[in-house]
């Protein structure tokens, strides 16, 4: 769905609503004041300008938010999956309803370009609740096996806690498979970017999903988010973000035994093949690098190309990286947004200062803000060229518009490159020989691999990843798995 006309400005964006409910939280059907003082900032990243304050919620909000969750899940967790058919198809209405608001405030919290906060932002979050619905319908919540009955129950209470930089993303794929199960939930979003997950719970009050069923907690990782993954009533927890937070959260949960399910960073490899049209294959890999200010977990960040053929893929890089609009985000014709903060900016500009130290040639941006923006968090968008896998720049998750091009010999040189990570969450293959894009598709370790940037399926397939990206899968029915347990009831038939 595009929504383009109903886009205004991004000083529009927040409403005094909103404002409102942004110091509070969401528990147990009512948006309730928090029990600590402390409070944080949402920067504008375009003019670093304040655009709200939030509370944050201390291991007291937290817990009356699990508990108000506990006391929901007996009654929920028995409704029928027609009735919660018939509340996710009111949710979506809503959040349809609503888009106008949703891209102005992704635009406004973290600088996407109002052209994607308008379609892939705010569509993501449509596509989780569609595809969610329609496996529902067909879920093996109950099956028989010989005389036994298998069921698929909810497993409890789940605490959610997502990310900045595709919340809608994160935060409808999450929910819409705990609530098809029948869990009952809290929210911790990041608070970089809290005000989209505070519009959704507006939405959800306004559908008039039972009290506790959902509930809304703002803070800080290491207090609420640590005081929700260890709390003894909290079942399952389903995290996005970074490998190093994953790993914490993983430690944490296993003091209580519960079901973790992590979907982390990546440093993913886009195989460039001979037999590809160079033009049309650089083309594409810059465009996926570089959306969303390259800041997204899955896309592929090296490009591998024959080395016969590095300059010319290399002035092809170039050329694309140089025709992006670096703008206002609100503006239509900005193609390039700034990065979420001054942590990013950072640590992006460290990673290409290692780039160039490192010996990697620099075919276009590099260090600095691009020339005349003086206030935001912009980066010029970067390609290195003649880089080799084992540069920082090839190993470190940037999240940045950085790409580097690294070159290969053979085939099997070109897998092992891919291979040669700790991430395994995504990657791309391109070749015009579809049969051939598939077997070295096989031979990549990653929860997903887009052939020719293939991604019309996104929202209907598992996502999920491999060695450091990650343990389980979401979307779907895959996603509506992670929240359930299996009981075997014996001579039931």
């Amino acid at each position: 769905m595009t929504i383009t006309s109903h886009i205004a400005s991004a000083t529009d964006a927040i409403s005094p609503n909103l404002r409102d409910h942004a110091t509070k939280f969401y528990i147990d059907g009512a948006w309730v004041e928090p029990k600590g003082r402390g409070s944080a900032y949402v920067l504008n990243p375009a003019t670093e300008e304040i655009v709200a304050e939030i509370g944050l919620g201390t291991p007291e909000d937290v817990n009356d938010a699990v508990q108000a969750a506990r006391r929901a899940f007996a009654e929920f967790s028995t409704t029928t999956v027609e009735q919660r058919i018939s509340w996710l198809e009111e949710l979506l209405a809503a959040y349809e309803r609503r888009g106008g608001d949703f891209a102005r405030v992704l635009t406004t919290e973290i600088g996407a370009p109002i052209g994607l906060s308008s379609t892939g932002q705010f569509g993501l979050g449509a596509a989780h609740l569609r595809h969610t619905i329609d496996a529902m319908s067909d879920f093996p919540f109950e099956e028989q096996r010989g005389t036994s009955l298998i069921r698929r129950e909810a497993a409890g209470v789940a605490g959610l806690i997502t990310p900045w930089n595709w919340p809608m993303n994160q935060i409808f794929t999450k929910f819409a498979s705990a609530f098809a199960a029948g869990c009952t939930m809290v929210l911790k979003p990041s608070e970089v970017a809290p005000l989209n997950a505070i519009l959704f719970a507006e939405i959800v009050d306004e559908v008039g999903i039972p009290a506790g069923v959902f509930n809304l907690v703002n803070g800080e990782g290491p207090v609420a988010g640590t005081a929700l993954v260890t709390h003894p009533d909290i079942d399952v927890v389903s995290f996005t973000g970074s490998t190093r937070a994953g790993i914490q959260i993983s430690k944490a949960a296993a003091e209580s035994v519960k079901v973790v399910h992590l979907e982390l960073g990546g440093k993913s490899p886009n195989v460039i093949l001979d037999d590809a049209d160079l033009e049309t294959a650089v083309a594409r890999g810059v465009h996926a690098c570089f959306s969303n200010a390259g800041q997204s977990c899955s896309v592929a960040t090296r490009m591998l190309v024959p080395a016969d053929r590095l300059a010319e893929a290399a002035a092809i890089a170039g050329r694309v990286a140089d025709g992006y609009v670096i703008g206002a985000p609100q503006d239509e014709s900005t193609t390039l947004g700034p990065v979420v903060n001054h942590t990013q900016f950072a640590h992006i500009q460290r990673l290409i200062q290692s780039g160039i130290d490192e010996g990697a040639t620099v075919v276009t941006g590099g260090i600095g803000k691009p020339e005349g923006f003086d206030r935001g968090y912009y980066v010029k968008p970067t390609v290195f060229s003649d880089a080799n896998n084992a540069m920082t720049i090839a190993q470190t998750e940037i999240f940045g518009p950085v790409l580097t091009i690294i070159p290969y010999a053979t085939e099997d040189e070109a897998v092992s490159i891919a291979n040669d990570s700790e991430y395994g969450l995504a990657a791309v293959v391109q070749s015009e020989d579809l049969a051939r894009a598939r077997r070295i598709a096989a031979r990549l370790r990653a929860g997903h691999v887009y052939i020719n940037h293939e991604f019309a399926d996104y929202a209907a397939v598992p996502f999920g990843g491999q060695k450091k990206s990650g343990v389980g899968y979401e979307h779907g029915e895959w996603g509506i798995h992670g929240f359930v347990s299996v009981k075997s009831v014996l001579g039931a038939v």
